[in-house]
């Protein structure tokens, strides 16, 4: 068995590896930058859905208000 290694077989791994080596910085950020976004996303819906649920809590007492000053009134 041989242990001469073609130059050209090297070298194709070397260049594959510094790719990946120089890509991963920039595919870091962009996973950080998503992740970022998906939160900022889910907390944008979660404080609309509390606005609307404390909207419809609002508007019930605010019914109910009105309903035991007009029995009064009555």
């Amino acid at each position: 068995m041989s242990d001469i290694v073609n130059a050209q077989i090297t070298d194709a791994v070397t260049q594959t590896n510094v790719k990946v080596l120089g890509e991963s910085p920039a595919q870091a950020v962009s996973i950080a930058l998503q992740a970022h976004s998906h939160a900022t996303g889910l907390a944008m819906q979660n404080a609309t859905i509390a606005q609307g649920n404390i909207q419809q809590v609002a508007n019930t007492a605010s019914s109910k208000i009105i309903a035991l000053i007009v029995a009064e009134a009555g």
